[in-house]
């Protein structure tokens, strides 16, 4: 008797046998349909039909073949394993830095999502894509490090004094580098109506990865612990992953401060306190 992964092997080693039981989960067909679906000679095809019946995946009904229970459910299983290994794929290059400490997190809540990393010759992809996330939305919430690259602290900065509503949790330390890049600039967008600058000391994933919630994406920005360089992007419209995301923000707002008067002169120079 043939084992599980020998079975699993039998199906995933050929393109055939994959095409010939999707096409059957759609509806039965004769053997010219699956022929036509699929590409597989006249031998071939027949070799497959009768190995699926002798598994009991699909049966005859005059000239038509279509699944049994036992093969719809070897296809769904199947299809899920496949959308499974897509998912590992997607996210081979990205793993280390995705987050570990941000409770509820699983990697298929993004399995649709957009993954931009540096590519060879092109190191600005993942920056340029949380400008793009950025300068598409009338609201952002998030924390950690999504913004920290000066072009996008010159994006959020500008969209805030054109009034985006932004609510942001920084670690002190990242909140100081902020300040820091543009001084004036941070001062005049937190000085907005519209902006609320928050700090907590206690970040999950601070050295690993940022997470920014905006009008319908969700996105981690994945850094480099002892280079801080932006590794990746990750971003998902899934309403599972928004729903998870607002969560977890919405955890750790409950344990962050207002900057207070003491911060804000030392972040500050005094002439850009208000």
């Amino acid at each position: 008797m043939s084992s599980a992964i020998e079975d699993i092997e039998f199906l995933a080693r050929s393109a055939h046998r994959v095409g010939v039981l999707d096409s059957l989960a759609e509806r039965p067909r004769d053997r010219n349909d699956l022929r036509a679906a699929t590409g597989a000679s006249s031998p071939t095809m027949g070799r497959i039909l009768d190995d699926f019946e002798t598994r009991r995946w699909i049966v005859r009904e005059g000239r038509a073949y279509r699944l049994t229970p036992l093969g719809r459910f070897v296809v769904e299983r199947f299809a899920d394993l496949r959308e499974a290994m897509e998912i590992e794929r997607k996210l081979r290059d990205v793993w280390r830095w995705l987050p570990r400490e941000m409770e509820g997190f699983s990697v298929d809540l993004f399995a649709d999502a957009v993954v931009s990393y540096p590519g060879p010759g092109y190191p600005y992809q993942p920056v340029e894509r949380v400008t793009q996330l950025i300068e598409g939305t009338s609201a952002m919430r998030g924390f950690g490090t999504t913004v920290f690259k000066s072009i996008n602290n010159e994006t959020v900065c500008r969209a805030v004094v054109d009034g985006m509503d932004y609510e942001y949790i920084y670690a002190p330390e990242t909140l100081e580098a902020t300040v820091a890049w543009d001084p004036e600039a941070v001062a005049r967008a937190a000085a907005c109506e519209n902006c609320t600058i928050l700090v907590h000391d206690d970040l999950p994933d601070e050295h690993r990865c940022g997470l920014g919630i905006f009008d319908d994406r969700v996105g981690i920005c994945c850094h480099d612990a002892e280079t801080g360089m932006l590794e990746a992007v990750i971003d998902t419209d899934s309403p599972e992953a928004r729903e998870w995301a607002v969560s977890v923000f919405e955890r750790h707002r409950v344990d962050a401060r207002s900057v207070d008067g003491g911060e804000k002169a030392a972040l500050f120079p005094s002439e850009l306190i208000t």
